[in-house]
């Protein structure tokens, strides 16, 4: 935020607490004055009960006003006697015959407080009401007009030099990189692509998972373009006014058509240009009506040849098709989480701003963080630091980048109490999954084991991918769901029982095994996708069966199938090792977690 942003907050904030106090006022002075009116209801007293106090000398001192006589009583009361008669009170007194040496006796001009009291009841509200002017007259000069400027656009305008995010900053998405940095040139050079005939894109659209740069790339883009660059989230269009959010998109356009050449980046576009007429508004609905406009400006009569428009979305299968066909998002960039040298060129960018030590193995730690974002990469090592500066240390090692990768995943430690029971239990549980996925042909060796507990889980058994895998097999997937129940094998064959702590293995297996059946047709059924697909009628809301009830029961057939099979090669396994699993159980519960080597040693490297 900027000093003049901030000053136009505070004063937005100062003048909506004058505004406050100045209602509260206005509430409190009613019951305040009626309080006061009681007060002097009840301290009144009549002109003949006065004259008869003073004759019975209760009072102390007497003080005559021009309208009103004030009796201080020997009590410690004051009274007051407002004016009765035509005459005044000093000539009441005088032909009552009373004796006043007694009492002391004043007379006091208010002649020149009355003439005040009336010039203030004249100037005081004319001094209120310039205030009020004045204070309205700040808020036109000073940006309170923003009231009745709901149409114009909120984009947060980038100019050259503003954003200091290059191309240099962003790794392991190298093609969309490529496909922005063309964008980037078209800009800067159009005419060497004029000459050929070639035309500038309308817009790309970076659709990819949470976290794995889609606004870093967008901010490269600002900052190596060199033209203005307009920022705004899809949100910010939508106001609870109608014809406010297609008022800000026209705003939007013209600014930067102004501007050009410009680029204008609208992140989470898929919270206005979701497929239309899919809700309960029908075509009238706020949000299609902003959509309509985005549609007309990115493509309508007059072209933006020197306009293009970026926007980004983790959900492009909710997009209408209209905002993605050719000639509005020319370009449909897709990012995927990084692969291993991307990962380990994203660890370097993120480790310029902090100290590790010298051995630190950066390959390693790549293979290790299979499955990470560049967000939680960053994520990552932040933790890292943070450890490593908790500890009192002047570098980061392997040991924190380690902890840090466990605690992003699976959240951090705790040192809860557990008994020994406990602790045995999930020592077996844990050795469990450890011991079916090393005897595995097809499994990942096991990196850590622990019960350690983190997040929701008593333990954790880690088997990172050992490469990057684009394909699952049949037989791999029928090994995971094996190495799942593991846990419950173990707890059925060393306790012959059953825990709750299985309940997260089970729903995964579960899952797995129905999507196996249902979406992927690895089964006896065929390769018959059973899912459920939204109706072309509902309106998206309902999701219609496509298949018979007897099929649906041959599905369940089929994943119990798939479960009870995956149980019994578990179990064969760990009755197999039983001994190995006494072995592995035993030193978890001494020392709480092992790592690869610690493990092999005790049951043997992985073939």
């Amino acid at each position: 935020m900027s000093v003049k942003e901030k000053v136009k907050f505070q004063f937005k904030i100062n003048l909506w607490r004058i505004v406050l106090i100045g209602l509260l006022i206005l509430f409190l002075a009613p019951v305040f004055i009626s309080f006061l009116q009681s007060q002097i209801e009840q301290s009144q007293v009549s002109l003949s009960q006065a004259i008869a106090d003073i004759r019975d000398q209760k009072i102390s001192e007497v003080q005559v006003q021009d309208e009103r006589l004030i009796l201080e009583y020997k009590s410690g009361e004051t009274k007051i006697t407002t004016k009765e008669a035509s005459v005044s009170f000093p000539e009441l007194l005088d032909r009552s015959g009373l004796d006043l040496t007694s009492v002391s006796y004043r007379v006091t001009d208010q002649t020149l407080a009355r003439a005040l009291g009336e010039i203030l009841g004249i100037i005081l509200p004319l001094i209120l009401l310039g205030i009020f002017f004045f204070f309205i007259i700040r808020m036109q000069t000073r940006g309170a007009q923003d009231i009745f400027s709901f149409g114009r656009s909120r984009a947060k305008l980038f100019t050259k030099g503003k954003q200091n995010v290059t191309f240099s900053d962003v790794a392991g998405v190298d093609e969309a990189k490529n496909e922005l940095e063309e964008v980037v040139d078209f800009l800067k050079n159009p005419g060497k692509y004029r000459k050929i005939g070639a035309r500038t894109p309308k817009g790309a659209l970076l659709v990819g998972p949470a976290g794995v740069g889609k606004t870093l790339l967008a901010k490269a883009v600002a900052g190596e373009a060199g033209v203005p660059f307009f920022s705004m989230a899809g949100s910010e269009f939508m106001e609870m006014l109608v014809g406010v959010g297609a008022s800000r998109v026209r705003d939007l356009f013209a600014n930067a058509k102004a501007s050009a050449p410009s680029i204008i980046f609208i992140d989470e576009i898929d919270a206005i240009g979701r497929q239309r007429g899919r809700g309960i508004m029908g075509g009238h609905d706020e949000r299609e009506q902003t959509l309509n406009q985005i549609l007309v400006e990115m493509d309508g009569f007059t072209p933006n040849d020197n306009v293009i428009v970026i926007a980004a979305t983790n959900r492009g299968d909710l997009l209408d098709p209209a905002l993605l066909r050719p000639g509005r998002f020319d370009r449909r960039i897709v990012l995927d989480m990084p692969d291993k040298e991307g990962r380990e060129s994203i660890l370097k960018i993120h480790a310029r701003s902090k100290k590790f030590a010298r051995n630190i193995d950066w390959e390693k730690v790549a293979e290790r963080t299979v499955g990470f974002s560049g967000a939680d990469l960053e994520n990552m090592l932040n933790e890292a630091a943070i450890l490593a500066a908790r500890e009192g240390k002047s570098e980061i090692d392997m040991k924190d980048i380690d902890e840090a990768a466990t605690k992003v995943k699976l959240g951090p430690a705790k040192k809860r109490l557990q008994s020994e029971d406990d602790r045995r239990i999930t020592a077996y549980h844990e050795g469990g999954h450890a011991l079916v996925s090393h005897f595995m042909d097809k499994t990942d060796p096991v990196q850590r084991v622990s019960i350690v507990a983190r997040g929701m889980s008593l333990g954790h058994t880690f088997t990172p991918p050992a490469a990057d895998r684009s394909h699952e097999t049949r037989t791999r997937l029928t090994q995971q769901l094996a190495v799942m129940l593991g846990g419950r094998s173990a707890e059925e064959i060393v306790f012959n029982e059953m825990t709750a702590g299985a309940a997260s293995d089970i729903e995964k297996a579960t899952k797995l095994a129905r999507s196996m059946v249902v979406d992927l047709g690895m089964s006896n059924l065929g390769p018959i996708n059973f899912g459920s697909i939204p109706d072309s009628d509902d309106q998206g809301f309902i999701e219609q069966s496509q298949i018979s009830q007897a099929m649906q029961e041959k599905v369940d057939q089929e994943v119990k199938s798939l479960i009870d099979k995956a149980h019994n090669d578990a179990s064969f396994i760990i009755k197999k090792h039983r001994k190995d699993l006494d072995m592995v159980a035993k030193k978890l519960m001494e020392q709480e977690t092992l790592d690869r080597p610690e493990f092999e040693k005790i049951v043997g490297k992985k073939k």
